[in-house]
């Protein structure tokens, strides 16, 4: 691994190697936060409740759509660390093929059917009727139209990562990010586009930040092993095995959570323009520990992938606490500021008296929240650092489906609970990654080269 790209990290201290590896994906999803919190600040100020809510309800949609790319992206990611843990750098260079080809595929196909049946997705979501129903249209529209770039960037992202370089992909959304808000800026406020210039903005800027990290790739083709020729975009059927056996449960259980969240949005959309906006602001302050939190724990995946391809397991307890003890602390941090001065958070995306009022009551839904983004990824980075593709589906199925749906319709409709009940639902769902996770780093069922990738 001795090139400036890829990264050997099996060497050094656990803390400063995960610190230093995590920080540029921090600096990254913090960027991304900002472009994505100026989205719904801007809608928030100058469109108002109709378009907060028509941004959230659109939002969960293209979400869903991006969760399939993040799955199997993840798990292009872990093969890839695992084969230069293990030494196999030609094996890695046709994985990265194959991935490029079978997801972009996967875009064109997805985008397409969603802009095809766009009206259809609105109706099963609950969209409001109205004026909401007009942006939340518009938004999904443009969207859809850009997903190859969504899932381009996620591509290079985890191609990178997986050979230990994170700076790069931090460079590459610092550029999306800049262009997003000065694009948002001229769309609404100067030519009046309201939501259909944020979604705009949001392709436009995602699409010249893909291009650029493509240019980038291609200039380093020797360090990565892949020549970038046509006949290198292909499927690969000794690279798609591998992808698929730990890619499908990775991609049914970023789906599963994604269509669950839907789901409950769904319910929680039918009450009104008032829940639907404040669904979208809880889930944006949710986000921003999120991002800090899984920037970890997106650190700590390839780091165990790497231990586990040069089995060097007395590394992977470590590396597991050393990702808890953080994210506790930045948890701990954001609920007390949550505490202290809840309107100054709330009220820098509305000023709307209703939702401001619904706000102060999401409050202890806002704790579980944070408890479960400190509790889950390190646990989850350790079923995905593994290769563990079985209980990938099984945390999948349990926290997506069983859990998030039917703890969501039991406090909401059969306890009685409204909307609440669908919030809580879903908090508590969170949880289940740590303890399934939990149990199976306890056992010490992950000292095993089982899972490795071959």
């Amino acid at each position: 691994m001795a090139n400036k790209i890829v990264k050997d990290l099996n060497q050094g201290s656990v803390t400063k190697t995960m610190i230093l590896f995590a920080l540029p994906m921090l600096f990254s999803g913090l960027i991304q936060m900002l472009y994505n919190t100026a989205d719904m600040i801007i809608v928030g100020k100058f469109v108002g409740r109709s378009g907060l809510a028509a941004v959230s309800v659109g939002g969960d949609v293209f979400h869903f759509l991006a969760f399939a790319a993040m799955g199997f992206a993840n798990a292009g990611q872990v093969i890839i660390s695992q084969f230069l843990g293990a030494g196999m750098r030609e094996r890695a260079g046709k994985v990265i093929g194959t991935l490029f080809t079978f997801l972009i595929s996967t875009a064109l196909i997805l985008g397409a059917l969603t802009f095809i049946f766009r009206d259809e997705v609105l109706r099963w979501v609950n969209a409001p009727e109205g004026e909401t129903w007009k942006y939340a249209l518009s938004y999904v529209s443009v969207c859809t139209s850009g997903m190859v770039f969504i899932y381009g960037y996620n591509i290079v992202s985890a191609v990178l990562r997986g050979m230990g370089d994170s700076r790069h992909p931090f460079i590459f959304v610092t550029v999306a990010a800049v262009l997003n808000i000065i694009l948002d800026l001229l769309f609404v406020l100067v030519f009046n586009w309201a939501v259909f210039g944020v979604a705009l903005a949001t392709v436009l800027s995602q699409g010249i930040s893909f291009i650029l990290s493509i240019v980038f790739l291609y200039i380093h083709r020797q360090d990565f092993g892949f020549d970038f020729k046509l006949k290198s975009f292909k499927i690969d059927r000794e690279a798609l095995a591998p992808l698929l056996k730990l890619g499908f449960p990775m991609f049914l259980q970023s789906a599963a959570i994604s269509f669950s969240m839907l789901f409950v949005n769904r319910y929680i959309n039918s009450y009104g323009e008032v829940a639907a906006a404040m669904n979208g602001i809880g889930n944006k302050v949710g986000m921003i520990v999120n991002i800090i939190n899984f920037s970890f724990a997106a650190a700590a995946s390839p780091m165990i992938g790497q231990a586990i391809g040069a089995e060097i397991y007395s590394r992977v307890p470590k590396i597991v606490g050393v990702s808890l003890l953080i994210n506790s602390l930045i948890s701990i941090l954001m609920a007390a500021v949550m505490l202290i001065a809840p309107q100054l958070v709330w009220g820098i995306f509305t000023s709307d008296d209703e939702v401001l009022a619904m706000a102060m009551a999401y409050m202890p839904v806002m704790m579980l929240l944070l408890a479960g983004s400190a509790l889950r990824p390190p646990l989850g980075a350790l079923i995905n650092g593994v290769g563990n593709f079985k209980l990938n589906f099984a945390v999948g199925i349990l926290d997506g489906v069983l859990l998030r749906i039917g703890l969501s319709v039991l406090l909401g409709t059969v306890c009685g609970l409204g909307i609440f009940g669908f919030w809580y639902g879903h908090a508590i769902a969170g949880f289940t990654p740590f303890v399934m996770g939990g149990i199976y780093f306890l056992t010490g069922r992950w000292r095993t080269r089982k899972y490795i990738v071959n």
